[in-house]
């Protein structure tokens, strides 16, 4: 079975103490209205897993929902949304900060953009606060049915060119309504557990060693 087609909702929380303690974690982070809901619901082919609301910056607390062998993805709260109040806002931001900093279960990140909006200020926050870390970023191009083919190709060769340098950041476009991408994101975010889980074993005693 395709590894987004087993995701089930686990938990919800609005705490980092929260936090489940185990296990791996993949994110999935945001502005408010990027498409980042839609996409997980088309990645599990399911319509209703992740919540898509009409109201911009609904979505509060950070969602996890669970692959199985102790592997996740995490629904970050969707930020950027303007008629947040100011310490909900404030709140957020320390949360989605100090959990992409610092949090060890967290292998890699999947940046949600607009394809017509891509790289906004708070974007470039996003990836200011999660590239330190040297762990990969995969920035899916959202909404690409929205534009031609052309604009498309074009948008994705500029955000392509901006990080060439980056070995660990990859981009692609990404369509919710015609399914575009999904098989790239799977192979990714696959990708990224797989490796991640090799590394684990490698660093476990072998039978009979301390």
């Amino acid at each position: 079975m395709p590894l987004f087609q087993s995701l089930q909702f686990l938990t919800t929380v609005n705490d980092l103490r929260q936090l489940p303690g185990e296990g791996l974690e993949v994110a999935f982070a945001g502005r408010s209205n990027s498409g980042k809901s839609s996409a997980i619901n088309t990645l599990a082919n399911h319509t209703r897993l992740a919540y898509v609301s009409k109201t911009p910056g609904r979505t509060q607390h950070i969602n996890y929902f669970d692959f199985g062998d102790e592997r996740r993805l995490v629904d970050l709260p969707g930020y950027g949304y303007a008629e947040v109040p100011v310490a909900v806002r404030a709140h957020w931001e320390k949360l989605l900060s100090f959990y992409l900093m610092t949090r060890i279960n967290l292998i890699g990140l999947v940046l949600i953009m607009d394809v017509r909006r891509p790289l906004t200020e708070l974007d470039r926050r996003m990836l200011d606060w999660f590239r330190p870390t040297g762990k990969p970023v995969h920035c899916l191009l959202t909404k690409a049915d929205k534009l031609s083919r052309q604009d498309q190709i074009k948008t994705l060769r500029a955000v392509e060119a901006e990080f060439a340098d980056d070995s660990l950041l990859t981009v692609q476009l990404f369509s919710s309504l015609k399914k575009q991408g999904v098989d790239e994101v799977e192979n990714i975010v696959g990708g990224w557990f797989a490796g991640a889980g090799y590394q684990a074993a490698e660093l476990e005693p072998m039978n009979g060693e301390e």
